[in-house]
C-alpha cells in the first residue's frame, strides 16, 4: 500500500473516530456526572470532549482532502 492509500484510508479512521465521540460524549457523561470531583467541573470535561471529537473530524477531513486530490 502506497502513502497516498495510507494516508487517505487514515484520514477516513480519524474522522469516523472523531463521530464516534461526538456519538459517545452523552454516554460518558453520565458516568462522569457521578464522580465527586468532576461535578463542579462538567462544564469544562463536556467541551473537552467536543473539542477533542471536533479535532479528530477536522485532522481526518484535512488528510481526506489532501489525499483525494
Amino acid at each position: 500500500m502506497n502513502k497516498k492509500k495510507f494516508g487517505f484510508y487514515y484520514g477516513i479512521l480519524l474522522f469516523v473516530v472523531g463521530l464516534g465521540v461526538f456519538y459517545r460524549i452523552p454516554q460518558v457523561m453520565l458516568q462522569v456526572e457521578t464522580i465527586e470531583f468532576f461535578r463542579q467541573k462538567l462544564f469544562i470535561v463536556k467541551s473537552s470532549f467536543y473539542i477533542l471529537g471536533a479535532l479528530l473530524i477536522l485532522a481526518g477531513g484535512i488528510r481526506i482532502h489532501k489525499n483525494y486530490k
